[in-house]
């Protein structure tokens, strides 16, 4: 089986291929190579992976790493919340237009490779209820998140006609992530406990009464991977799953990493709101439904404490 990760010089690109690598199969085949595109190279020792670079918005460059022999695209490359509201552009080109020209290269193949789409709670807004429903009205309040609602419609549209075996997944906010801090307005929710783990000072630009969706980093791989597995006839004719997650306001988030690493940690945070931070990430739901994504097996974390204390255990 050959796979393509567009997005696979990233974080979770890199986790998904490290953990297919691990697993040497998909869907119960054996994995015979791993295209990671992305416009940086990535670097794997494995002879199972090819590492390319380039823009995914360039048809020839699709053309390129996509053939009839690939038959599972795990699509991740995108343009994060903060820098896509920053820069329209840009985020229309990666988030919308590439998604479009993946799923125009797919077609013209003729093949119909199993296609994995990470979504975003960012395609609700508005007026919400507590907990978001599977039928409950899309509604973005920022670019990136109607970048990702219409790319959802369209790669649904194109399962429908059969160009693409597709199914979206949508991502809750993923915490704790390593590295250092980037554009997305999510970025916080790591940086708050990240940082004062290492001993460095982070600031909160949200009020501690922001509830969030999480999902730890493992988590997330494994339900893409299992997500990419599940049967057409389980999903229906609504290749959409809301993954399961942990609904946690900021000052829980907070507490939790009082009682893993003590007072000493959480006096690192600095509390300074962010008006243009906060309008994004308060437009985005505490909570969704997830009984479609258990049926199928998927799960997500115990605690927000299990989470910290995984972060500190793989870093160590």
């Amino acid at each position: 089986m050959k796979i393509l990760i567009t997005g696979g010089a990233g974080f979770i690109g890199q986790r998904v291929a490290k953990r297919l690598l691990e697993r040497g199969e998909l869907d119960g085949k054996p994995i015979d190579e791993i295209v990671l595109l992305d416009v940086v190279r990535a670097t794997f020792d494995d002879r199972r992976v090819r590492a390319e670079t380039g823009d995914i918005s360039d048809l020839k460059v699709l053309n390129q790493h996509i053939d009839t022999d690939t038959e599972a695209i795990f699509h991740l490359a995108a343009i994060v919340s903060g820098q896509a509201e920053a820069d329209f552009d840009l985020g229309m080109k990666i988030n919308l237009d590439a998604s479009r020209a993946l799923l125009e290269v797919c077609r013209a193949k003729g093949h119909a490779p199993r296609v994995v789409f990470t979504s975003s709670v960012a395609v609700y807004g508005g007026d919400l209820p507590a907990i978001v429903q599977d039928d409950t009205a899309l509604n973005p309040q920022s670019s990136y998140g109607t970048q990702k609602a219409i790319a959802e419609l369209l790669l649904c549209d194109y399962t429908r006609r059969g160009f693409v075996d597709g199914r979206v997944l949508r991502l809750p906010t993923i915490s704790v992530r390593p590295g250092k801090p980037n554009a997305a307005a999510s970025s916080f929710v790591s940086g708050i406990i990240r940082e004062p783990l290492n001993g460095e000072r982070s600031t909160c630009p949200v009020d501690g009464d922001t509830r969030v969706w999480l999902l730890s980093p493992q988590r997330a791989t494994d339900a893409l991977i299992a997500g990419c597995e599940i049967g057409r006839a389980a999903l229906g004719n609504r290749p959409i799953i809301n993954l399961p997650g942990l609904s946690v306001s900021v000052n829980e988030m907070v507490e939790a990493l009082r009682e893993v690493a003590g007072d000493e940690a959480v006096a690192r945070i600095d509390w300074q709101r962010d008006e243009r931070i906060e309008k994004i990430v308060v437009s985005w739901p505490g909570a969704w439904n997830t009984e479609r994504a258990r049926a199928a097996g998927l799960a997500g974390d115990a605690s927000f404490a299990e989470i910290i204390r995984a972060y500190i255990a793989a870093r160590s």
